[in-house]
C-alpha cells in the first residue's frame, strides 16, 4: 500500500513523490515493473487502471521507445539471419528509400497517415509496392515481438501514379534475327542464342558451368545461379547460389542452334584461358568476359543497350525498342506457346513451381498472332 508524503495511505502501489506529484506502479505481462505519473491522485489512479486493463487484454507493448531503424537492424540480423546476401542487399536498398522519412520514428508513432505520406514521396508505384511488401514483413514481426498491437502498413496504397503496367517486351521473329545478326562475333551472341533457345534466367546462364553442359545427351542442367555483390570500392564479390525452389533444378534439352553455339563457346573459352587466368573459384564458367572474369547483369544490360543503340543509329528509318535481359526469357516462353508446346512442359522448362505463374507472367500474345487467329475465325465463319 503506497503512502503520501504525510503518511496517508493512497492505494495499491501508488506513491506521492517529494515534489508533490504522484507515481503509480504495476507489473506488465512481460514481468517488468512500469510506472505512470500525474499531478493528482485521481489522474494517476486512472492511468494505472488503464495500463492494468491494457495489460490484461494484452494490448500493451514491450518497448515504447524503439525506433523503426532500431527494429530494422534487429529484424535483418535475427529474423532474416539465414537469407542470402543478395536478398539482404535488396532489403537494404528498399529500406533505405524509407529510412530518412520513417527510420527515426518510434514504432508506436507509425500510423497509416504517416506511412502513406512517406510512400507518396517515393519515385514510382513499383518502388511503393516493393517497399510496402518489405515494411509489412518488418512490422508483422514487430507485432509478433509485442512491439506493436497491429500492423499499420497493411493499409498503405502503393498505386499513386496510376500508370498501367506495361506489357513485357518480347521480340518478333524479325527482331530476333536483327539482334543475332548485330551481335555475331561478340560476347553477347552466345548469350542471346542460349537465352532465346532455353528460356534460362540471366543469373542461371551467367552461372552455367561446363560440368552442367552434357554434350552427349544434348541437355543443360540448371543447378545454380551466379550473383554479384558490389564491392563498395573493394573487389566485387561473386557467389554461386542454388535455385530458390525445387522446381528451379531442371534439365533443358538443347536445340541444334544452342548445341552448336556451346561447342563454339567451349573452344573460345579454351582460347581465352591461354591468355588470361580465370578468377579463383570460377574457372569453369561457360560465359566470361574477354579477360576470363565472371560477367554480371549490369554488364549484360550495358551490352544490350549498346547493341540496340547501334542498330537504331544504322537504321534511322526504323526503331528497335530497347529490351531487358529478361525479355529473352519472355520471348522464349511466347515462342513455345505459339508453336504448340504444352503449358505443363513449358512450366517444367521455365523452372516454375506452379502452372499459374507460367501462364500469368509469361503468356504473351503478339499482334500478328492475334491477326492470324482472327483470320482463321473469319475463314471458318
Amino acid at each position: 500500500m503506497g503512502k503520501s508524503i504525510k503518511g496517508k495511505e493512497l492505494g495499491s502501489a501508488i506513491y506521492q513523490r517529494p515534489n508533490g506529484t504522484y507515481e503509480a506502479r504495476y507489473i506488465d505481462r512481460f514481468g517488468k515493473q512500469r510506472s505512470v505519473y500525474a499531478k493528482t491522485l485521481t489522474e494517476v489512479g486512472k492511468k494505472q487502471r488503464q495500463k492494468i486493463y491494457e495489460n490484461e487484454k494484452q494490448i500493451n507493448i514491450v518497448d515504447e521507445k524503439m525506433t523503426l531503424d532500431e527494429w530494422y537492424e534487429k529484424w535483418i540480423s535475427v529474423c532474416k539471419k539465414h537469407c542470402r546476401s543478395t536478398t539482404k542487399r535488396t532489403y537494404e536498398i528498399q529500406y533505405n528509400r524509407l529510412r530518412e522519412s520513417l527510420g527515426w520514428r518510434k514504432l508506436t508513432s507509425l500510423n497509416l497517415v504517416v506511412l502513406q505520406n512517406a510512400f507518396n514521396e517515393l519515385g514510382s508505384d513499383k518502388s511503393r509496392s516493393d517497399c510496402k511488401a518489405l515494411l509489412i514483413d518488418i512490422l508483422n514481426r514487430a507485432v509478433e515481438a509485442d512491439l506493436l498491437i497491429k500492423n499499420p502498413a497493411l493499409g498503405i496504397n502503393p498505386i499513386v501514379d496510376g500508370k498501367a503496367k506495361s506489357e513485357k517486351r518480347i521480340l518478333s521473329r524479325e527482331e530476333m534475327d536483327i539482334l543475332l545478326e548485330n551481335s555475331k562475333g561478340g560476347m553477347m551472341y552466345p548469350i542471346f542464342v542460349v537465352g532465346l533457345g532455353t528460356g534460362m534466367r540471366l543469373g542461371e546462364m551467367l552461372g552455367l558451368t561446363w560440368d552442367c553442359v552434357d554434350f552427349d545427351n544434348r541437355v543443360i542442367k540448371v543447378e545454380k545461379t551466379l550473383t554479384y555483390l558490389p564491392g563498395n570500392g573493394e573487389v566485387a564479390n561473386y557467389e554461386f547460389h542454388k535455385p530458390k525452389s525445387k522446381a528451379g533444378f531442371r534439365t533443358i534439352p538443347m536445340t541444334k542452334k544452342v548445341y552448336d553455339i556451346l561447342v563454339i563457346q567451349e573452344k573460345r573459352r579454351a582460347d581465352i584461358a591461354t591468355h588470361f587466368s580465370p578468377r579463383e573459384g570460377f574457372e569453369d564458367l561457360v560465359f566470361t568476359s574477354k579477360t576470363n572474369y565472371p560477367i554480371n547483369a549490369a554488364n549484360v544490360k550495358e551490352s544490350i543497350n549498346y547493341i540496340v543503340d547501334r542498330i537504331n543509329r544504322e537504321n534511322p528509318d526504323s526503331f528497335f525498342e530497347h529490351l531487358t535481359p529478361h525479355g529473352l526469357r519472355h520471348t522464349f516462353a511466347t515462342n513455345c506457346l505459339e508453336n504448340g508446346m504444352e503449358p505443363k512442359v513449358l512450366q517444367k522448362i521455365m523452372g516454375h513451381s506452379t502452372l499459374q505463374m507460367t501462364m500469368d507472367l509469361y503468356c504473351h500474345v503478339r499482334e500478328d498472332k492475334i491477326k492470324d487467329e482472327m483470320a482463321k475465325i473469319a475463314e471458318f465463319m
